[in-house]
């Protein structure tokens, strides 16, 4: 059996995800997502050995059978079909299921149940309060304006809408507002790739997943800017382009666009004022 598939069927024996094995091993990440998925073509030595001490700690340097190993390669290859099984649910301490589903499982879900689909792991989206769809629909109602008074070629969206991330079969995201440049990546049924700016609202079923997971996920699959807006809190802005510099505003501030060069501004002040005004219950 060739290495990368025993490393998948001990990672499937030993019911890991890949932010698990990411974890055990120091491995980031996106690396491991592209190692074992195939998409990398000859990884490094050294990655190959740290995935071995993680899955295998009780062996000898399996890796070692690999032989010279050059260089880790960005080349794309399409990926295997997992079989499909129902599993118990991930236990680390984020809600969804071990690595074992496609794009196409998911799509035989009931189409009232709201999920995502990360690495392989799918994950149940609980319905959001009207605070967080007043904010993302404010903050999308805003970037729209800019974008159409300016006869921009850049299409915004907000969710539901699915983002096939990674352009494969494992990971689909539904980011709450985000803003596609590439009108080549979007067709009349689906977005495919990285959203040059995506918008996370956070609450109490998603702050984890987004704060940790999707900033990850993002920013590996090439995202050029991210928001996490905390309600009547915060705006934190990763601009993940330039080295994933980090600022950091007011919940009533006015937040510049990066992509847009700072041009294009979103008022968080009007949409504090506007929240402000509702009862707490």
């Amino acid at each position: 059996m060739h290495l990368i598939e025993q490393f998948r069927e001990k990672k499937k024996e030993m019911g890991y995800n890949y932010a698990q094995l990411s974890e055990l091993s120091g491995v980031p990440l996106g690396t491991v997502q592209k190692v074992l998925g195939g998409h990398v073509k000859n990884p490094r030595y050294e990655t190959l050995l740290a995935l071995e001490k993680a899955l295998f700690p009780e062996n000898g340097a399996i890796a070692g059978e690999a032989g010279d190993i050059a260089e880790e390669s960005t080349e794309y290859k399409t990926t295997e079909e997992a079989p499909v099984k129902i599993i118990p649910r991930d236990p680390s301490g984020i809600t969804g299921y071990y690595h074992q589903y496609t794009a196409a499982d998911r799509e035989t879900l009931p189409e009232e149940r709201r999920t995502e689909l990360i690495d392989g792991v799918l994950y149940d989206m609980a319905s959001p309060f009207p605070i967080h769809q007043l904010i993302a629909g404010e903050i999308y109602r805003q970037l729209g304006n800019y974008i159409y008074a300016n006869k921009g070629k850049c299409i915004p969206f907000i969710a539901p809408s699915d983002v096939r991330l990674d352009m494969d079969e494992w990971t689909v995201v539904q980011p709450d507002v985000y803003v596609m440049c590439d009108r080549d990546h979007v067709s009349r049924k689906r977005v495919m790739g990285a959203p040059d700016l995506v918008i996370e609202v956070l609450s109490a079923s998603t702050r984890k997943k987004d704060m940790s997971l999707k900033l990850h996920k993002y920013s590996n699959a090439g995202v050029r800017e991210y928001w996490l807006v905390d309600p009547d809190k915060s705006v934190i802005v990763y601009d993940l382009e330039h080295n994933m510099d980090i600022a950091f505003y007011p919940f009533d501030a006015r937040v510049p666009v990066r992509i847009y060069d700072g041009k294009c501004e979103v008022d968080f002040k009007l949409i504090s004022d506007y929240i402000s005004s509702l009862k707490e219950e």
